[in-house]
């Protein structure tokens, strides 16, 4: 019996080997010859949403040199066996309205040529190929581009460009999913602070609501202004989701709730802090919010 399962282990090893080398390093080694001869660069991304976030380090460091071209390829179906019942956008990555509200943010960043969404055009490079690489995916999520173009940009500096909102100088502003929470995390503490917002969506703030009786809701017409709240705000609070990445891409002061089973998302710079536990949730609110 020990004789079978070893063999059935070593098959599945060789399957792994064929496949890295037939496949995965022949489009590596492409990749890495299009960034190197190429000035003029087309991506293709087809979400999620935090995914085409955590893919522009690799895009601005290369449009130093680079024309780059980024187009968002929408409904995209998801594999049923990864699919959550749970995700906003449903059986796809990108739907048609999450574009439509990510294009202007995309746009105001001067470092991409030309953003638009896919209807063809040639690609270059297909930054979604990162889901076929053999590596573990808990590692911080902004770096699995580094591992597909062999481009390590340094992530202490922002790479997302956006005019910050004064009008929410001294806000508190979160951003929290229902998915990918730490349930032995409480918020009702924020009860006492002024100027509390919820920027997410309005099922998630009438879940919060209930802890934070002081919350109040605002619904940004497109990510541009909610990358704008979130700049000018005194503190972003998160957990795994797309406002965390857009707060960790603009550099803000920012909180990251970790969730204890799933550590995909670190925070890289400075003011910004990962949890698991309430006292250090509630200290580093007050740091934060009274040091700045």
């Amino acid at each position: 019996m020990k004789s079978f399962f070893s063999n059935i282990f070593k098959k599945k090893i060789k399957i792994r080997e064929d496949n890295y080398k037939s496949f995965i390093v022949p489009k590596i080694n492409e990749f890495r010859n299009i960034l190197i001869k190429n000035d003029k660069i087309s991506f293709l991304h087809y979400g999620h949403l935090g995914d085409i976030i955590n893919s522009l380090p690799v895009l601005k460091e290369l449009s130093k040199n680079k024309e780059c071209h980024l187009y968002l390829q929408i409904n995209k179906k998801i594999p049923k066996h990864v699919a959550s019942r749970d995700h906003p956008f449903g059986e796809v990555y990108l739907s048609e309205k999450s574009v439509a509200k990510m294009l202007p943010l995309l746009r105001n960043q001067k470092f991409l040529k030309k953003v638009d969404i896919f209807d063809g055009q040639k690609i270059d490079i297909d930054l979604n190929f990162f889901r076929e690489l053999p590596i573990n995916f808990n590692i911080d999520s902004v770096r699995w581009y580094f591992h597909l173009t062999g481009i390590f940009p340094d992530l202490s500096k922002n790479y997302l460009e956006v005019e910050g909102n004064k009008n929410y100088k001294n806000f508190i502003v979160i951003m929290r999913s229902l998915r990918r929470q730490n349930k032995f995390i409480n918020y009702s503490f924020l009860s006492s602070y002024k100027n509390i917002i919820f920027v997410g969506l309005e099922n998630e703030y009438k879940d919060l609501k209930k802890e934070i009786t002081s919350l109040k809701y605002y619904d940004s017409k497109d990510f541009l202004e909610l990358s704008s709240i979130i700049k000018g705000s005194r503190l972003f609070i998160g957990n795994l989701s797309f406002g965390y990445a857009l707060a960790e891409a603009l550099k803000v002061p920012r909180l990251l709730e970790s969730g204890p089973n799933f550590p995909l998302v670190y925070p890289n710079g400075n003011n910004a802090f990962d949890f698991y536990f309430q006292s250090h949730f509630e200290e580093l609110v007050e740091k934060l919010t009274f040091s700045k």
